[in-house]
């Protein structure tokens, strides 16, 4: 049997160029002499969704667009969808996977394991099936099954009741498993293990199909492919690109290579970057250049992903401003090839300084004033934005964002924040990386402490814990299952981890009014981090 999976990258509630894109594959696959072309999971309206589901017109048209194609493909085709419940209203949709052959919707498997973890909120939109469904294609017997249908067992026994793989094995010849199954850093070994294993488990066998692009904040890595019970590979339709490969369940291939982790990294994020750009329509971005690590790395991450000429820099040196800043800067505009001017703020900070000097009489400098450099900063990126219709690009990182050091309405300005997700060890790491076949990034940025430049003097270390053991902790504490107790049981200083703990605590109101943030880790701050702002807080 020759299998075709189509690993596509579709805009969500796009049903005009969705429909393109499956038809397309479906010729792909035809000339490929295919017996069968397989979809992701919900391709026919694109994950997530979200609350578009409880759009009745669109969830309707949807289904018709599956109707419809099943009258036009000429080859069988499981396509994953939303289905319609039997009732009134739309009370009881299921996330499917339809099978569409000889001009009809021939059977439809409803998904079983919904997960609501995370970053997943299935429940509130759907109904789970309750039962295997096994179609015939060929004379090949198909078990179908969709994304967390797999995940049951040894990997996440303890989260359903129901084991869909258990029922289907040694009734099938081949499992299908279209899937929607977002990326982080850990998880691309963990999947192919899981495929692999759940092969050898039931005897034959496994197509698995991911979607592959960016949606919002998150990122799906494709790496479809189909694996033998013996764990050999039958079909390897690559990573972070859209792609039709044709399966010949006879016929072994090389397995993919081992995955780098830093250049799967950087794929992930320029892929984040270049598919929220032109999924929201926009033209150009804009980011403030200060000189330091977090915008160099965001600039080079979004000429990767645009072009150098839909990316451009503000240099707004201050009053704290280093003259290296300011070169380093412009060394990184030349080195990248964009477009970059510089703004100084000294006189407009000077200006609102005095504006104030009434209000402010009596008190002493604080993070107010410093504040001000931000958020002119701030005002400056966002002037250009509008005049040239841009989108701002933020440049916080996890760690800065983790403690609150970062300003509203300043440096947390803009659509997008690519870096979010990397803790400010990995934004240097990756920064290096992306030097490693000459100087991108000036090595003067990644040589010097660094600055927030908002006082004479400063370093982030004034502030903060060396970010080595920031990281450290704040990695433990967001992602992990540790306590501060367990953090100071393995010998972290007690007053450090209180410290850093609070700040977490004490800045959740700031990480909610942030731009969206492309998830890389298991844990970011986002949809799968969902914590009360009026709450209490410990002293």
């Amino acid at each position: 049997m020759r299998i075709a999976l189509a690993q596509i990258n579709v805009q969500v509630a796009d049903l005009v160029g969705i429909r393109s894109q499956i038809l397309a594959a479906h010729e792909q696959a035809l000339a490929g002499a295919a017996d069968l072309l397989v979809l992701p999971e919900l391709a026919s309206i694109g994950y997530p969704p979200r609350d578009l589901l409880h759009r009745r017109d669109l969830i309707r048209d949807q289904w018709d667009m599956v109707t419809s194609l099943a009258g036009v493909l000429r080859l069988p085709t499981l396509l994953g969808c939303v289905a319609l419940p039997s009732g009134p209203g739309l009370r009881g949709c299921a996330n499917a996977l339809a099978l569409l052959r000889d001009g009809r919707v021939d059977a439809v498997y409803h998904k079983r394991l919904l997960p609501a973890y995370d970053v997943f909120d299935e429940t509130r939109y759907f109904r789970p099936g309750r039962e295997a469904v096994i179609v015939t294609v060929a004379g090949c017997r198909l078990a179908l099954t969709i994304c967390e249908d797999l995940w049951t067992g040894v990997y996440r026994q303890d989260d359903y009741d129901d084991d869909p793989v258990a029922e289907i094995a040694g009734r099938c010849d081949v499992v299908i498993n279209v899937a929607a199954s977002p990326y982080q850093a850990a998880k691309p070994a963990i999947r192919r293990q899981l495929i692999a294993d759940v092969a050898r488990r039931v005897r034959a066998p496994v197509v698995y199909v991911n979607q592959v692009g960016g949606y919002d904040e998150l990122l799906f890595d494709g790496d479809s492919a189909v694996v033998s019970p013996s764990g050999g590979y039958l079909a390897v339709a690559g990573r972070w690109r859209e792609a039709l490969v044709i399966a010949d369940l006879e016929q072994p291939v090389e397995p993919p290579p081992d995955i780098d982790p830093r250049d799967d990294l950087h794929a992930a994020l320029v892929t984040g970057i270049a598919d929220y750009c032109r999924k929201s329509g926009q033209q150009q971005v804009v980011l403030g250049l200060s000189g330091g690590i977090d915008s160099a790395l965001v600039a080079s991450l979004a000429v990767d992903a645009l072009g150098p000429d839909r990316v451009s820099g503000l240099l707004m040196p201050g009053p704290y401003s280093s003259p290296g800043s300011v070169s380093d800067a412009q060394a990184l505009a030349a080195h990248l090839g964009i477009r970059s001017w510089i703004c100084p703020i000294t006189e407009p900070n000077q200006v609102i300084c005095r504006l104030l000097a009434e209000p402010f009489a009596g008190t002493t400098e604080n993070v107010a004033e410093e504040n001000i450099q931000a958020r002119l900063r701030g005002l400056l990126v966002m002037a250009y934005a509008n005049k040239f219709g841009a989108m701002a690009l933020a440049t916080g990182n996890k760690s800065e964002l983790a403690v609150g050091y970062c300003t509203l309405y300043g440096d947390m300005n803009g659509g997008l924040a690519p870096i979010g997700d990397l803790y400010k060890g990995q934004v240097f790491a990756l920064s290096g990386h992306i030097n490693r076949h000459g100087e991108r990034i000036p090595q003067a940025t990644l040589d010097k402490p660094p600055s927030a430049e908002l006082r004479p003097d400063q370093f982030d270390s004034d502030s903060l814990p060396p970010y080595p053991v920031l990281d450290r902790i704040l990695e433990a504490l967001i992602e992990g299952p540790a306590t501060a107790a367990d953090l100071i049981a393995a010998g972290e200083d007690p007053a450090t981890v209180a410290r850093v703990l609070r700040l977490v605590e004490i800045s959740e109101y700031k990480r909610k009014q942030a731009a969206p943030v492309l998830r890389v880790s298991a844990k970011a701050f986002g949809t799968g981090r969902r914590i009360p702002l009026a709450r209490h807080i410990a002293d």
